[in-house]
């Protein structure tokens, strides 16, 4: 469900309860995991090893889960979580994470976004919870990955 054009920043603790629906189709392919492998340091064989990986129960390697989780700000962004007028969203936190499932590579997943409370921290200062849902895009009944980000909004 979409956010109306004048949604702002004081309207905020209005839209708790408010699912903010699927991002886009996002393909997870080696590449994708590869990059953050390289970024990270995590180079554990069972997500950049494409051989080896072929004789484990996945037959092939894994995205990491915390490739998965660094989705979450992209996907608040695209679905507009946050008003045009917030002078900064600060990333405050991450509770209750959960990987429910290994991701293999070359997999599509889409997230889904839901503004769980909305908390005054002073004037124009707002301590938002999102609960945070990854699915396969063609499994969407399952999530992958679910986890609680809290973002400090300053208007």
């Amino acid at each position: 469900m979409a956010t109306p054009d004048n949604y702002q920043t004081a309207s905020l603790p209005t839209h708790v309860g408010h699912d903010f629906g699927f991002t886009a189709p996002l393909l997870v392919d080696q590449a994708r995991i590869d990059a953050f492998a390289a970024c990270t340091g995590d180079t554990q064989w069972i997500h950049v090893d494409v051989e080896r990986a072929r004789a484990t129960p996945f037959g092939t390697t894994i995205a990491h889960g915390l490739l998965l989780l660094s989705l979450v700000p992209v996907a608040q962004y695209e679905l507009g979580v946050y008003p045009r007028d917030a002078a900064s969203v600060l990333n405050y936190g991450m509770e209750r994470v959960r990987f429910l499932e290994p991701v293999p590579a070359d997999t599509t997943l889409v997230l889904q976004v839901a503004i769980a409370s909305v908390e005054s921290k002073g004037p124009g200062r707002f301590l938002v919870r999102c609960t945070n849902t990854a699915f396969k895009a063609d499994a969407r009944e399952r999530p992958v990955m679910v986890g609680e980000s809290l973002a400090l909004v300053l208007a």
